[in-house]
């Protein structure tokens, strides 16, 4: 009981293993339209699905959802696999399988896409399957453009479209050590050495402004406060900010 692990009703620690010998009879007896023999594949294959969802279980989804979801990849992979083709079963429904979670990901995705694009998207989703299933590989973008009548340019664009967010603390390598996670991989143009220096020459710039100047300054672009909100919190007229805010921004250029 210590390994039991329920999901969607399914206790994973009781699921079958099947041996290549019995899953190729089965193929055989699902293709003369044997029902009985695609259930006990898709039983027997049910630890595939397991391995497979968890890539995607720190996305904040269900996992009885993506375990549902991964069954009907794993259901469509059954469907089409070839035995006179010269590739394990697993190597083959992998990919299904992903790519089934991840138009689910997609498809609940907050991130808004045109349906255009979308629709796009999932056509050469289908060519890519049937590609897939057709040459036992991964086609290239250029081949799936080709099926589709379409810029090659115009596929990947509607591809990059839905695809979903990462999260910057998402672990893309771990050896043993300290993870590397996503935002270790992106630079910052805002922390270089030429915006720190460029701090401090602001800064020596509104030290040497008068009083009056210095808090016209911080108002307007620290603050964000209108003109006329810093003429009624210093008690002067609005054109006397706007003469007061070009005069030290003058005075600022040339100390800086």
């Amino acid at each position: 009981m210590a390994n039991k692990v329920e999901l969607c009703g399914v206790d994973t620690s009781k699921l079958p293993v099947l041996t290549n010998e019995e899953m190729r009879e089965l193929f055989k007896q699902v293709k003369e339209g044997n029902e009985e023999a695609r259930h006990k594949l898709v039983q027997g294959n049910l630890r595939l699905v397991l391995s497979v969802i968890q890539r995607f279980t720190n996305r904040g989804e269900y996992v009885d959802d993506l375990f549902q979801v991964g069954c009907i990849g794993l259901m469509k992979a059954i469907d089409n696999f070839d035995l006179s083709q010269n590739v394990k079963f697993s190597t083959y429904a992998v990919p299904m399988i992903i790519g089934e979670i991840r138009r689910y990901l997609r498809d609940n995705n907050s991130i808004r896409v045109s349906r255009s694009l979308r629709d796009m998207a999932y056509k050469a989703l289908q060519i890519r399957d049937s590609l897939v299933n057709k040459y036992s590989r991964e086609p290239t973008i250029t081949e799936i453009a080709r099926e589709l009548k379409m810029p090659r340019e115009e596929v990947i664009f509607a591809l990059d479209a839905i695809q979903e967010p990462v999260s910057l603390f998402e672990p893309i390598y771990h050896d043993g050590g300290d993870p590397i996670f996503v935002m270790d991989q992106i630079g910052d143009e805002k922390n270089t050495d030429a915006s720190w220096l460029e701090n401090i020459a602001v800064k020596e710039a509104l030290n040497k402004l008068s009083e009056r100047e210095r808090m016209i300054l911080t108002l307007r672009f620290f603050e964000g406060k209108t003109q006329m909100e810093v003429a009624e919190e210093i008690g002067i007229s609005q054109a006397q900010v706007s003469r007061l805010e070009k005069a030290a921004l003058n005075h600022m250029r040339r100390y800086m």
